[in-house]
């Protein structure tokens, strides 16, 4: 399957993927993601359900194989890679709706709160934040459960 046919149905996103579209345009978080994307020298597509997909992203942080700032999911392969696996842009998509719930850039602190909160509770940044949790721990490769210290 090509990317042009991951990047929509026949009848193309829905409303409520347009409306996540519109609002992480106009809160300023995909033209964000945009700019890191360039500025990594990414290689950007169209992704599926408004999705921007900019593969090949080198920088050291953050750690993960995925990322997302707005529509733009940041991924360290390919673009093919990222939609051979339609759990993990699942999850990164979850993450795109939290940037519109949560109003754009603001997410970034309220992630970083909640992944902190979660390495004191679990000691790892997934297991115990609210954001990862409501996207899939598994899908996003994070335990669903603390490590037991002996």
């Amino acid at each position: 399957m090509t990317l042009r046919q991951h990047a929509g149905s026949v009848n193309g996103p829905t409303t409520a993927q347009r409306l996540r579209r519109a609002a992480n345009l106009l809160n300023g978080s995909t033209l964000a993601g945009l700019a890191v994307a360039l500025a990594a020298r990414t290689h950007i597509r169209h992704g599926p359900r408004g999705l921007i997909i900019a593969a090949g992203y080198r920088w050291r942080l953050p750690f993960a194989g995925a990322y997302t700032l707005g529509n733009v999911v940041l991924c360290r392969g390919t673009a093919e890679d990222l939609l051979s696996r339609p759990a993990l842009l699942g999850h990164e998509e979850r993450h795109c709706s939290q940037y519109a719930w949560c109003l754009g850039l603001p997410f970034i602190p309220l992630y970083l709160v909640a992944a902190g909160w979660s390495v004191l509770r679990t000691g790892n940044p997934g297991t115990a934040n609210i954001f990862e949790r409501r996207a899939g721990l598994a899908a996003g490769g994070y335990p669903l459960r603390a490590a037991r210290h002996p």
